[in-house]
């Protein structure tokens, strides 16, 4: 019997279940600077998060910085940090989900995205391998390589057309694309690979981590338009170096009321701080949580009235559909 998967989707103020099914996506998840405050995530959705979504997520070390932000988070809103006042716990997370935890297989999977077919067939041995058969979602993050990747006309043939055919083979699963991280010493190539991925993921429906955007701004929304990975920024690509946003941003603020101290790989804290926290707006997403108010807005005219409705109902029909296509076929979970 196929494996249904069932979120909270908030609409027009209203709860209402669906399976979540990748394939049957309309619009695409872009996770972006936009959606780092994280005290605007309702409780209703971490939570759907945690009781729904089984993680698997390969990394290396730039990679670390969103689970060791995540690590942190735990604390900071157990006291309290940006007025939270969540029940102790309540971003907990752990491999197997054990005590109410979210799910999350950290180095699920050895290496990092820019190892190509390396991290494919790492892929397909994780997600056949005995006792993974719960998992549903598949994250993969760069360490330095998407520059060369699109300098060597590789970014399509390595990267998005694997995880494209990945998506076909195990259509019950969820891939989270990324960009890489900022790279002021490759800075054109860098912007350029990050572009593609983005256009890429809008155009087809995908869903987005979109790393070196939440490390191109700070908090307030300001924006660098030329970063280094460790939060330095510089006038030009050949220019001065003028300071560094995340250092300059945690001297102003209040440690342990805006921002906490965690480990943040080649970085600053509250790098991984809004890594953090932009991790778990993603998770809410893909639990069903629309984002905030006017996310309802489905068909994006800038309105949420009974077209939105309408789509959504179109939505839940073709998924209710595919979910139940799958009641009493003998088929593999897999490979369909």
């Amino acid at each position: 019997m196929g494996v249904k998967r069932v979120g909270a989707v908030f609409v027009l103020g209203l709860s209402v279940a669906l399976p979540v099914v990748a394939a049957t996506r309309t619009a695409p998840v872009i996770v972006d600077h936009t959606c780092t405050n994280i005290t605007q995530i309702p409780a209703e959705a971490i939570l759907a998060a945690k009781a729904t979504l089984h993680i698997a997520y390969g990394h290396t070390s730039h990679g670390s910085q969103i689970t060791s932000g995540m690590s942190g988070l735990v604390a900071f809103a157990n006291g309290g940090g940006k007025g939270m006042q969540h029940p102790a716990g309540m971003f907990a997370w752990n491999h197997g989900g054990s005590g109410g935890a979210l799910d999350l297989h950290d180095y699920a999977m050895s290496g990092d995205v820019g190892y190509y077919p390396d991290w494919v067939n790492n892929t397909r041995s994780y997600l056949d391998g005995r006792g993974h058969e719960n998992v549903n979602v598949i994250m993969w993050s760069w360490c330095g390589q998407v520059s060369g990747k699109y300098a060597g006309g590789q970014l399509f043939s390595e990267y998005l057309t694997p995880m494209s055919q990945l998506e076909q083979e195990y259509p019950d699963v969820t891939f989270v694309y990324m960009t890489g991280h900022v790279d002021h010493g490759a800075d054109s190539n860098n912007k350029a690979a990050n572009q593609i991925i983005r256009k890429y993921c809008r155009a087809n429906n995908k869903i987005l981590f979109d790393f070196s955007d939440i490390e191109s701004y700070d908090p307030d929304g300001k924006y660098y338009a030329f970063p280094s990975d460790n939060c330095d920024y510089y006038s030009e690509i050949n220019g001065s170096r003028l300071g560094n946003w995340a250092v300059e941003w945690q001297n102003s603020h209040a440690r342990n009321v805006d921002w906490y101290s965690c480990d943040s790989a080649h970085s600053e804290p509250l790098n991984a701080n809004l890594k953090a926290y932009a991790a778990w707006w993603l998770w809410a997403r893909l639990a069903g949580w629309p984002g905030p108010a006017g996310s309802a807005d489905l068909d994006g005219d800038g309105r949420v009235d009974v077209r939105d409705l309408a789509r959504l109902a179109q939505q839940w029909l073709m998924e209710t559909e595919v979910a139940a296509s799958d009641d009493g076929a003998d088929t593999p979970r897999r490979r369909r």
